[in-house]
């Protein structure tokens, strides 16, 4: 009984934790956006996001993300037979992938928050796609276990990536008309 709960709250903070780093760089796409505005709508967007990155970065995404880490240590310690699991030992991979992106995002957000903008709201929406990735990846992963179906997965992360990466070069081009 206690495994389910643990479980559950692993997987709710997970999603937050998602859905933190799926809004942040949006929010960073609209900060750099805002720059190209003449004043005082530059001033004004520049501090709202400032405002509203910050608390989604310090309030929900942080949390979340400590929260889902511990509450996975916590169930490997109730089943440490799963790190010997090859789908698990990639899962982990894409774990810390994905808290190598979060540390990124956590420095796109730290020079915001000081008016550096290091990149276009182009890569932005590039990056983003980023932890897209990683979700479906550790999806696939979790739910279908065995290793040839998290090789099928794994390959069908590359075709979906591409697809992203076509779509996006279409998105693109239709904003620019």
């Amino acid at each position: 009984m206690e495994y389910n709960y643990l479980k559950s709250l692993h997987l709710i903070f997970v999603i937050t934790w998602f859905a933190g780093l799926f809004y942040i760089v949006r929010l960073f796409v609209y900060q750099i956006e805002a720059q190209a505005k003449e004043s005082p709508a530059k001033e004004i967007l520049s501090e709202q996001y400032k405002i509203m990155t910050k608390r989604l970065w310090y309030i929900i995404t942080w949390p979340s993300m400590i929260l889902a880490i511990g509450f996975a240590v916590w169930l490997l310690v109730l089943r440490p037979f799963w790190i010997t699991d090859a789908w698990m030992q990639v899962k982990l991979g894409f774990v810390v992938a994905l808290i190598a992106y979060h540390i990124k995002c956590h420095l796109i957000f730290k020079s915001h928050q000081n008016d550096v903008y290091k990149h276009s709201s182009n890569f932005m929406r590039l990056f983003n796609e980023g932890a897209t990735i990683i979700l479906f990846a550790v999806v696939f992963l979790v739910i279908l276990k065995n290793a040839v179906d998290w090789i099928y997965g794994t390959l069908g992360i590359i075709v979906f990536s591409i697809l992203l990466m076509l779509g996006y070069k279409m998105y693109k081009r239709i904003r620019e008309k």
